[in-house]
Parts: structure tokens; C-alpha cells; sequence
């Protein structure tokens, strides 16, 4: 079972690595073995960071803006200067935007959609050689993470994050499906209330989000970081184009 779920001499990239949901799974990945590529819009977080994991094991700061093709261009050859293959990519990086509908505006649309949805897809294609090269020997693996806003509906106004995070849902099974005969696994993971910059909310008023949670608490470190490397490790290898909710049930509460 330790082999099942081991990364060791495995290689990674976690984009938006340096805090939050991505720095979760840049951990979860370190302490199963793997060498773990983080990147993130801000150089000195990204350092950081880096330097702050590295008691776990080797954590490279590799700082890009994906939000764009430049950044995304940036990455891959930066990571293909240090590496000659990549084992597991984690699209990560994201941006949200909330906003009435009538002032809605045009950049809340962009930035947001561009980052989520966009990115995953053109930052894998960059990589797909890096990929394949590891995909010889066992299953390369691509992680999109979205979120449970792409399920179901919350009480905010934030078109572009729930119509981007909802299109990523759909572009991981299409993307599954193609990336499937090079022996690249994608799947998904849709996080729900975890304490992060992004989640303020379940940051700064833990007790109180936790009232709507059905199991009664805000996710923890070792619930992201544990479905990660099960989709990461050989154990997730038949998983394909499946999304995995983290929300301690919020998604079945909405439906209800």
C-alpha cells in the first residue's frame, strides 16, 4: 500500500504553488517522495515558499504569470531547462472576481477565465512532450483543479469564476480523453470550503462556514493534499476525466 500511493523519483509542477490549495499539495506531494516545481505570479512568495518546504524535500521556485501565453511559455521552458520529462502537472493557478451583475465588467470576465480555464489547457499543451517522455515508463498524470462553484451554484455573484470553473470540469474529460493514449492520465479536483487567500471567507471565519458544512469543519492540509496524491500515485491511475469534490458534503447540501 506505501508503493500504492508513493511519489518517490516522481517530478511535479504545482502552478499558484506558493500558498493556499496549491502550497497543500506542493507539501502532500514533498512528503511522498516527489521533487515538486512550484510557480506562482510573485517571485519573492514563490521563494519563499519554496524555502520554507524544503524540509519536506527538494522544492524548486520556478515564479510565472500563466495568465497569459508569454507566462505559460516561460514555465515550460524554464522546467524543461532543469528536467527532461514531467511525471505530474497540477493546474492550480487561479483568480476569482465578484461583482453585481449590472456593473459586471469586461476585465472581471477576462482575467478570471483566462487564468482558470485557458491556462490549464495551454500550459499542458506547452508541456505535452515533457509528459509523454515520462508516460513511457508509467502513467504521466494532469490535476486540473476546480472547484464545487462549477457544480452547483453559491449565493455570490461571481459569473467568471463559476463559468470558468464549470467549462474546466468539461475540458477535463475532453482533454482526458485525448491525453488517455499517450498513457496521460487528467482528472480533477473541486475543492469546497478550505482556508486560503482566495477563501477568505473560511480563512478569516472558520467556526462560522463550518456551520454549513455538513461534516461540521472547514477542510485541512491533509484533506487536499491526500486526494492529490491519490490522483498523482499509481493508485489514482484508473481515475479518468473525473472530477473529485473536497467539501466535507457541501455539494449534496446545495441539492438538497
Amino acid at each position: 500500500m506505501n508503493d500504492l500511493f508513493s511519489l518517490q523519483g516522481r517530478t511535479a509542477i504545482v502552478t499558484g504553488g506558493s500558498r493556499g490549495i496549491g502550497r497543500m499539495i506542493a507539501a502532500g506531494f514533498l512528503a511522498q517522495g516527489a521533487k515538486v516545481y512550484i510557480s506562482s505570479r510573485k517571485a519573492e512568495a514563490c521563494e519563499e515558499t519554496a524555502r520554507e518546504l524544503a524540509h519536506l524535500g527538494p522544492c524548486v521556485p520556478l515564479p510565472a504569470d500563466v495568465s497569459g501565453m508569454e507566462g505559460v511559455r516561460a514555465l515550460a521552458q524554464a522546467y524543461a531547462a532543469r528536467e527532461k520529462s514531467l511525471d505530474v502537472l497540477v493546474n492550480n493557478a487561479g483568480a476569482a472576481w465578484g461583482e453585481e451583475f449590472e456593473t459586471f465588467p469586461e476585465k472581471g470576465w477576462d482575467k478570471v477565465v483566462d487564468l482558470n480555464m485557458k491556462s490549464p489547457f495551454f500550459l499542458t499543451q506547452a508541456l505535452y512532450g515533457l509528459l509523454k517522455e515520462a508516460a513511457k515508463a508509467r502513467p504521466a498524470k494532469v490535476i486540473n483543479v476546480s472547484s464545487i462553484d462549477g457544480i452547483s451554484v453559491n449565493q455570490w455573484e461571481t459569473y467568471s469564476y463559476t463559468a470558468s470553473k464549470a467549462g474546466l470540469l468539461h475540458l477535463t474529460k475532453r482533454m482526458a480523453l485525448r491525453l488517455a493514449k499517450d498513457n496521460i492520465i487528467c482528472s480533477g479536483i473541486a475543492p469546497g470550503p478550505f482556508a486560503s487567500e482566495m477563501n477568505k471567507m473560511a480563512r478569516d471565519h472558520g467556526d462560522e462556514v463550518a456551520q454549513r458544512v455538513p461534516v461540521g469543519r472547514i477542510g485541512r492540509d491533509d484533506d487536499m493534499a491526500g486526494v492529490a496524491i491519490y490522483l498523482a500515485s499509481r493508485a489514482g491511475d484508473f481515475v479518468v476525466g473525473e472530477t473529485i469534490a473536497v467539501d466535507g458534503g457541501v455539494t449534496i447540501a446545495r441539492g438538497s
